[in-house]
C-alpha cells in the first residue's frame, strides 16, 4: 500500500479536503461523476479553484482501498451507507477512515417514511456507527468544526477538530491535514463531535430565516444561544457528553454555520424566509444536511418527549408551511425557566 491518501467525494468540502491533503501527500480522489474526474485530471481545476497536480481523480473506488491506508470520506449522510457497501470489499482492519459528514443515518426506513412512523435511537446512527456496521475497519475518526469550504478554498485561516477513540487516528489525521493556515485539534469524544456537527445545521436553518427577514443580531444571538442548549439536550439522549458541544466542534461550528452565507444551511433558511419552496431550494443547491437532520431529530424528539422548541418550530415552518412570524412569537414567549439550563 502506498503513502497516498484517499478522498471519497468531490463536492465542495471533499474538494477542500483533497486540496488540504495535497500540501503534505499525494491524493487519490474518487467521484462517481466522469466529468469531474476528467476536469480534475486534465485541467487541475474544480469548484473554481486551482488544484495541485498531486491530486489524481478516479472513477474506480477500489483504488482508494487498495492504494491508501488513510481514507477521508466526504459523502452526504443519505448516501453514506451505500458508499460504505461499495468500498467494503477493498478495505480491512489496517485502514483508517476519517469522515467529514455532518448528518445522521436512518436505518430501516426511507426519509419519505419519517412523517408516518415512530423512530427511536435504534433507528438512528452516527456516521461512525455506519462505518462499524458496514466494514471491519475499527480505526475511525470524524472531522468537525467551523469548516466553511469556500473560506478554506480561498486560503483563509481555519481549524478543525479531529475526534477519535484512537490516538493514532488523531496523529495521522493531523499530520495529513495540517498546514500554515489550517490547524487540527484532537478530541476523544467521537460521538459528541459527530452529533454537534449534525445538529448545528438545524439551528443554522433557523438563523438563516432570521437573517432573511433582516431581524438583526440581537434575536440571532438569542437563537444561537438557546439553540446550543437544544443541541446539548439532544446529544445527551444520543449518549454524548456536554463538553463536546462547548468546544470548536460545537459552539465554534455553530457560530460559523449559523451566521455565514457561505453556509448552505444558513442560505437555505434565508431563501425560505424570502418565500422560496424547499423543493426549489434543494434542486438548486448542493446537499443541505440540516433539512434531513431536522426530520430525524424532530421524530426522535417526539419518541423521547424531548423539549426542543426551536427544532419543533423550524420543522413546522419547513415541512408544514407554518407561519414564520407565528413561530417567532411562540419562541419569544416560550417559558424558559433559566438562562443556562444545560450544565
Amino acid at each position: 500500500m502506498s503513502d497516498k491518501v484517499g478522498v471519497i467525494g468531490l463536492g465542495s468540502f471533499g474538494t477542500t479536503i483533497a486540496r488540504l491533503l495535497s500540501h503534505n501527500s499525494d491524493v487519490i480522489a474518487f467521484s462517481r461523476r466522469p466529468e469531474v474526474v476528467e476536469l480534475i485530471n486534465t485541467t487541475h481545476k474544480h469548484k473554481s479553484v486551482d488544484l495541485s497536480d498531486r491530486i489524481e481523480a478516479t472513477l474506480d473506488i477500489s483504488r482508494i482501498g487498495n492504494e491508501c491506508e488513510l481514507i477521508f470520506t466526504i459523502i452526504p449522510s443519505g448516501h453514506f451507507r451505500e458508499m460504505m457497501c461499495q468500498l467494503n470489499p477493498y478495505i480491512n482492519p489496517g485502514h483508517i477512515i476519517i469522515h467529514g459528514t455532518k448528518g445522521l443515518d436512518l436505518a430501516g426506513y426511507d426519509d419519505q417514511d419519517l412523517a408516518n412512523v415512530e423512530i427511536s435511537r435504534k433507528n438512528v446512527n452516527t456516521i461512525s456507527e455506519v462505518i462499524l456496521q458496514e466494514s471491519n475497519v475499527v480505526r475511525i475518526g470524524c472531522m468537525s468544526g467551523p469548516n466553511l469550504a469556500r473560506e478554506i478554498l480561498d486560503g483563509q485561516p481555519a481549524a478543525t477538530v479531529l475526534a477519535s477513540e484512537f490516538d493514532e487516528v488523531i496523529t495521522k489525521g493531523r499530520k495529513a491535514l495540517s498546514s500554515h493556515s489550517f490547524s487540527v485539534f484532537g478530541s476523544h469524544d467521537l460521538k459528541g463531535a459527530e452529533l454537534a456537527g449534525a445538529y448545528k445545521n438545524i439551528i443554522a436553518l433557523a438563523s438563516g430565516i432570521l437573517g432573511g427577514l433582516n431581524l438583526g443580531k440581537n434575536i440571532q444571538s438569542l437563537l444561537i444561544t438557546k439553540g446550543l442548549g437544544e443541541m446539548i439536550r439532544f446529544g445527551a439522549h444520543m449518549g454524548a457528553s456536554k463538553e463536546a458541544f462547548l468546544g470548536i466542534a460545537g459552539i465554534g461550528d455553530l457560530i460559523a454555520t449559523a451566521t455565514s452565507e457561505n453556509s448552505r444551511n444558513y442560505k437555505c433558511g434565508m431563501r425560505i424566509a424570502k418565500g422560496e419552496t424547499l423543493k426549489d431550494i434543494i434542486a438548486t443547491s448542493e446537499v443541505i444536511e440540516g433539512v434531513r437532520t431536522l426530520r430525524i431529530a424532530q421524530q426522535l424528539a417526539k419518541h423521547y418527549n424531548l423539549q426542543i422548541p426551536i427544532t419543533e418550530m423550524i420543522y413546522k415552518i419547513v415541512y408544514e408551511g407554518f407561519d414564520i412570524q407565528s413561530a417567532i412569537n411562540f419562541l419569544m414567549r416560550f417559558p424558559y425557566d433559566k438562562d443556562v439550563d444545560f450544565l
